[in-house]
């Protein structure tokens, strides 16, 4: 196990072993951090469930108010009038076939991709590609769909995906550290609310177990798991 420098070790002296309101979590992050860039900041949930089982899978989307800070291109795959329609609202690149075979030949610069209804034919092609970075566009998270428009302006403005691992665990980005820390508390509180409606029926028992958020290079905060879900009503 590596050694932590002096700096992540006085910034572990801050953090007491108690649960903090979002508030004050983000409060203490700010004043705990080190690096000298922005740093991402991320929330980690573990949940009742077991992943392996298709009934207790937990997957959706939300969009953040304050966006998580990063500029994300998106590439939509379209036909006809549709890929103008995504051109005029905003998409970094966007076409047909052609752009369907330059990403099996191995282009990987965006950040989301989405098809209309019409090209899942051809995306279909692009599961080795697509699938293992999380990119293939899917109906469930609103990356399929003859809305383009909608879909650039959402994923633009802030919009994540969720996605349970094999943990149990849910990471997701909801800031940066040079964000208010109201504004990354009202974020990771969106993103609470939306996983706990993502709530599967068959969950049995207590469904958020625990809530961490850290930023790059800072050690975790506990959230205070019960103050999250009144924050995210």
């Amino acid at each position: 196990m590596a050694k932590h420098g002096k700096k992540y070790r006085a910034a572990v002296g801050k953090v007491e072993a108690k649960p903090y309101s979002l508030d004050a979590a983000f409060a203490l992050l700010k004043q705990i951090a080190f690096a000298k860039f922005d740093e991402t900041v991320e929330l980690a949930m573990l949940l009742g469930v077991n992943p392996k089982h298709a009934d207790q899978m937990v997957r959706g989307t939300t969009v953040l108010p304050h966006g998580t800070g990063q500029t994300k291109r998106v590439v939509v795959i379209a036909s006809g009038e549709k890929v103008r329609e995504a051109q005029e609202a905003g998409a970094d690149v966007a076409g047909g076939d052609e752009l369907v075979e330059k990403i099996q030949g191995g282009w990987v610069d965006y950040d989301a991709v989405i098809a209309t209804p019409d090209m899942m034919r051809a995306v279909g092609k692009l599961g080795k590609v697509l699938g293992p970075r999380g990119l293939m566009p899917n109906p469930k998270t609103g990356t399929v769909t003859p809305d383009v428009a909608k879909a650039i302006q959402e994923i633009k403005a802030g919009k994540v995906e969720f996605r349970v691992d094999k943990t149990a665990i849910i990471h997701v980005p909801v800031g940066k550290i040079s964000f208010d820390a109201h504004k990354l508390a009202e974020n990771a509180a969106a993103l609470i609310g939306a996983v706990r409606k993502a709530k599967p029926a068959a969950a049995k028992g207590r469904y958020v177990r625990s809530i961490f958020v850290s930023s790059t290079m800072s050690p975790s905060i506990q959230i205070d798991a019960a103050v999250a879900d009144v924050k995210a009503e």
